[in-house]
């Protein structure tokens, strides 16, 4: 049987692939644990410096496999697989990594909110997204309810979530849900561009610039405090010597993150 998600390696990118294409990249338990271990792989491996989220087929990912949620027998059950999957987005805010959503088709319900748990978001411009919840009575979940109010407002966020409508890409894009959208064809390199992009950059840099971003509850004087003692360590760096003498000497730098 297919591996419900891909993993590769190449040019120091990460790409996974959600990998069940004839249901439209659903969530179940196979695909979970699938990006469980993808990243766990990416984490642990040195030579990955920026990461590619993407899905295979016509979609991104639609969101939970209902028919696989509705197997699932007593309370217990649902809980520790709705926490799998909440563990899920929460890795990709935490992983010490840049992560790209590569949107490539239909991305709905909790699709859409592993969507947002990335650092960067390009889509399809035809693609289209729903928080499509309510219809099936259901709340939203994948972090949905700290991740789109952040997006996009808590207006806009009880306007999708409570009517789960669809909206097209220009439209995302409008909201604050995404970076960018592309035609197809040009899709897969702007992607891969930026994710080169990330790979050059300073790794340190990258890494603690999406930890104190990704933390929300700061405040300024913590913000400040922060800022004064790890750009001390950081301007210690080898990298921070490299970046400066790179731009005097007029040229790219090569970062190694020591």
């Amino acid at each position: 049987m297919e591996e419900a998600v891909l993993y590769a390696v190449e040019n120091n990118i990460a790409t996974i692939t959600m990998n069940r294409p004839k249901s439209l990249n659903s969530m179940n338990d196979a695909l979970i644990d699938g990006l469980h271990a993808a990243i766990t792989k990416a984490a642990a491996d040195a030579e990955v410096r920026a990461i590619v989220l993407t899905g295979n087929g016509k979609a991104f990912c639609a969101g939970g496999d209902l028919s696989y949620l509705n197997g699932l027998e007593g309370v217990a059950a649902k809980k520790d697989f709705i926490a799998k999957v909440g563990d899920v987005a929460k890795r990709l805010t935490t992983i010490p990594k840049p992560v790209i959503a590569y949107i490539n088709g239909v991305t709905a319900g909790a699709g859409v909110n592993l969507m947002l748990a990335c650092d960067l978001v390009y889509a399809s411009a035809k693609a289209r997204f729903g928080e499509s919840f309510a219809k099936v009575g259901l709340i939203p979940d994948c972090g949905g309810l700290y991740f789109l109010p952040k997006a996009i407002g808590v207006l806009k966020a009880k306007e999708l979530m409570f009517t789960g409508d669809l909206i097209d890409a220009a439209t995302a894009k409008e909201l604050g849900m995404l970076n960018d959208v592309y035609e197809d064809e040009e899709l897969k390199g702007k992607v891969y561009a930026m994710a080169a992009r990330l790979v050059a950059s300073a790794p340190l840099s990258i890494s603690l610039t999406k930890k104190y971003l990704n933390d929300h509850d700061l405040t300024l004087d913590e913000v400040l405090a922060i800022e004064e003692t790890t750009q001390a360590l950081l301007i210690g760096t080898d990298d921070c010597k490299e970046g400066i003498a790179a731009f005097y000497e007029k040229r790219a730098p090569q970062f190694t993150g020591k």
